[in-house]
């Protein structure tokens, strides 16, 4: 890994992942908070916990190369791990103010 402080990479990879947008909702993954942990160490390995807003959604393989794309520029990241889970589950209460304006929820 390089000098760079790992949450100023952690702050980068987020930055990526606002350009993972969610085909169906038309939002990013972060905005809609689906993202719950980024976890990265010293040898390049970040694991991503996240959830989708339904289970069985169809778009998990879709999304996971969608965000390994976006973090493979990342020199400080050499391998992602992307762990869907589903406790705790998903709720529009997760979106930020900005997703539910996009999507028309008040």
């Amino acid at each position: 890994m390089t000098s760079r402080n790992v949450e100023d990479v952690k702050d980068e990879i987020i930055e990526k992942l606002e350009n993972v947008i969610d085909p169906e909702l038309g939002v990013d993954i972060v905005n809609l908070g689906l993202i719950y942990e980024i976890d990265l160490d010293s040898a390049g390995s970040c694991e991503i916990k996240m959830t989708l807003t339904t289970m069985g959604c169809p778009l998990t393989d879709v999304l996971a190369e969608m965000i390994e794309r976006e973090l493979q520029p990342i020199a400080e990241v050499e391998q992602v791990n992307i762990n869907f889970v589903w406790e705790p589950a998903w709720t529009i209460d997760k979106m930020t103010r900005y997703a539910k304006m996009a999507l028309g929820i008040h």
